[in-house]
């Protein structure tokens, strides 16, 4: 697994622009096939939270479609940023699969406007 560690972690802003649920939903689905191209192990999406009204909407959406993506085995995991954490063996096997994770910002801060996902 060693041999993985170099591959790519992108990052990228769903709510940027504020978009709608359906808008930021068809850029998931574009980011998560983008990546996937570019041969990157995790795409982590920011989709805020909901402080603003719509964040919450994005991620509640973003997990679902991400949910079963997974169940159909299209993506390997998903890791919500609120158990983004070196105690959480999810987050063991991402770091496996993509060493920058260890540097990522939200590490241990339990940060739910996030969601990591390997791709």
């Amino acid at each position: 697994m060693a041999g993985n560690s170099g591959l790519k972690l992108r990052e990228v802003n769903l709510e940027l622009g504020k978009p709608t649920v359906d808008q930021a939903m068809k850029r998931l689905t574009m980011e998560v096939a983008h990546s996937r191209g570019m041969n990157c192990a995790v795409l982590k999406i920011i989709h805020g939270y909901g402080s603003s009204g719509t964040g919450g909407k994005i991620r509640t959406a973003s997990r679902r479609y991400l949910s079963e993506c997974k169940k159909k085995g299209e993506i390997r995991d998903v890791i919500p940023g609120e158990s983004f954490s070196i105690f959480e063996e999810a987050t063991r096997r991402a770091f496996a699969r993509c060493d920058a994770l260890r540097r990522d910002h939200d590490l241990d801060r339990y940060n739910n406007g996030v969601t990591f996902i390997l791709l």
